[in-house]
């Protein structure tokens, strides 16, 4: 299966590829410049017979199928020929023209059909055509003309040959887009004799032109000369009339010269003191910018200080003293309400005291047992502390007897607290008779066994 496509594939390509080549082989586009024409089918134009046997294409691509139609190409570029042609005028006489015509194939349909029909082949033979008719006409136009027609008005001789060519041109399918005629030529001087009348009488009105003229220079430099002598005596007229009154002006001036220096010197010495007057406002008020408002300027901020410093100062006082007055008066209030509350808690600790020891004498008048045991389990902590320090030297203990030993201690320690609750009663019935009572917190004294703290006892397990 993927063979099969794989030589689908390559077909569709190969058959593509033959495509594009044809096209390319049949596609055929014509240029700007020129026109295709393509024979070998009937074709119908504007302007053109019916089935004239060949298609004209411009500016655009067409397809042509080989074999079946022939393509080939027509300029429609410009073209020029030059002109070279010995006529003879009206008056007989030999002339040689020389001029250039350039020409074209017109864009319609109609010109290139009949460019095409006589130059297809032959479009280098083009300017030699068009020589040959403009050759013709231009002889045919010179014979009905003098010489002197044909140099004072070319441009008749111009549009005559161009409308006599017309006809003739469009038959060819060219349009004539210049047509100058450069020269002519006079082989015999016949134009060179007609214009010497005129250039002798050029001459000779030069030479009276000029004789005028050095005539009329004459005259003009001898009125100048006497101009000239006018001018120099009214010169010198005017010169003795000047050197007096320059001599007038100099001795004026030798009598003003010490008057204009005074004047000078007191005009200097006005502006001397101007600027010195200028000069003493200038110190002044750099002066004023330099010493006085910088002095003015340091007492303003000293003073600013100062005033300042003494409000800070005094602001500072009067918060103290309110901040005084408020301790003191809190100090106050609170040794007031300190002592109050003291004298309170010593009253009812004092009134508390006296209801307990009514309350313990009531207590042991009734019972003495019950308050000695009382008195014994809240100081008994007290009472084994004071027992225990006994042995508070002691390095090393040695039990003998194992489990009995440490059995017997014990026995004596109880045996010690017992002879301690029979001294309570002792003293409770000894002070019950002397009509006192015991008092909260006293300590009972406790026995203490002596134990020497380097003694060493050994324990035996066994």
């Amino acid at each position: 299966m993927p063979m099969f496509v794989g030589v689908v594939a390559g077909t569709v390509l190969a058959a593509l590829l033959v495509l594009i080549g044809l096209f390319k082989l049949m596609w055929r586009v014509a240029e700007p410049n020129e026109a295709l024409i393509i024979s070998g089918s009937k074709h119908r134009l504007e302007g053109l017979e019916e089935g004239m046997g060949f298609r004209i294409v411009t500016g655009r691509g067409t397809l042509v199928l080989p074999g079946v139609q022939a393509v080939r190409k027509l300029s429609l570029d410009l073209n020029q020929t030059e002109l070279h042609v010995d006529c003879v005028t009206h008056q007989g006489i030999p002339l040689k023209v020389r001029g250039v015509v350039i020409f074209k194939v017109g864009d319609d349909f109609v010109s290139i059909a009949n460019a095409a029909r006589r130059f297809l082949d032959q479009q280098k033979l083009m300017a030699e055509r068009v020589h040959t008719v403009f050759a013709g006409h231009l002889r045919a136009i010179v014979g009905g003309l003098t010489v002197e027609d044909m140099i004072r008005d070319r441009e008749k001789l111009t549009g005559q040959a161009r409308a006599a060519c017309g006809t003739e041109m469009e038959k060819l399918g060219l349009i004539v887009d210049s047509l100058q005629i450069h020269e002519i030529e006079d082989p015999t001087g016949y134009i060179k004799n007609l214009s010497a009348p005129h250039t002798a009488a050029v001459r000779r009105d030069a030479r009276i032109a000029q004789a005028q003229a050095d005539r009329l220079a004459t005259e003009a430099e001898q009125q100048a000369f006497a101009r000239m002598a006018e001018a120099t005596r009214d010169s010198e007229i005017l010169k003795a009339g000047y050197q007096a009154e320059q001599d007038k002006a100099a001795a004026t001036a030798r009598q003003a010269g010490p008057l204009a220096e005074a004047g000078a010197r007191q005009e200097v010495v006005v502006q001397e003191t101007r600027v010195a007057e200028l000069e003493a406002q200038r110190r002044e008020q750099q002066l004023q910018a330099d010493v006085r408002k910088p002095a003015d300027a340091k007492a303003y901020e000293q003073r600013t200080l100062a005033d300042a410093e003494r409000d800070a100062r005094m602001s500072v006082a009067e918060a103290k003293a309110r901040e005084t007055r408020a301790s003191g008066e809190a100090e106050a209030a609170a040794t007031q309400a300190k002592g109050l509350a003291e004298a309170e808690a010593l009253r009812a600790k004092g009134l508390a005291e006296a209801e307990a020891i009514k309350a313990r004498a009531a207590a042991l008048a009734e019972n003495q047992e019950a308050v000695v045991a009382q008195q014994l389990a809240e100081n008994w902590p007290e009472i084994v502390r004071a027992g225990a320090s006994a042995f508070g030297n002691v390095d090393n203990m040695v039990l003998l007897n194992g489990a009995d030993g440490m059995a017997d201690l014990f026995a004596k320690a109880l045996t010690m607290g017992g002879t301690g609750l029979g001294l309570a009663r002792q003293l409770l019935a000894s002070m019950n008779q002397n009509g006192t009572s015991p008092v909260n917190g006293a300590t009972v004294p406790v026995p203490k066994v002596p134990v020497n703290s380097a003694q060493k006892v050994q324990v035996d397990e066994t």
